[in-house]
């Protein structure tokens, strides 16, 4: 399913649910400091892929990496790698899984 809607909510599909896996494709912001020209300082199309672990209405969380199963203890479950990105910067997402 690919989603180009800001809203993320138009398809004639089942909306993407959390949990699942997906390719997001964002503008990414430039930081820059101290430059003499500027003609090439513009947001920059990125991707990610993970899974869908939170969305509300002003972002999503995409996590890419966590424990498949505890290791020592409970608090290993709660450890994540991802990326927060602002539907507003939001191109495209496909649910693959």
């Amino acid at each position: 399913m690919i989603l180009r809607s800001r809203s993320l909510a138009h398809s004639s599909q089942s909306p993407v649910k959390l949990g699942d896996i997906v390719i997001v494709r964002y503008y990414d912001s430039i930081l820059f400091r101290d430059v003499l020209e500027t003609p090439n300082l513009a947001p920059v199309v990125r991707e990610t892929i993970g899974w869908l672990d939170f969305k509300d209405t002003e972002y999503i969380r995409v996590v890419w990496e966590r424990h498949a199963e505890a290791i020592i203890g409970e608090e290993s479950k709660t450890r994540i790698t991802g990326l927060a990105i602002r539907k507003n910067d939001i191109i495209g997402m496909t649910r693959i899984a």
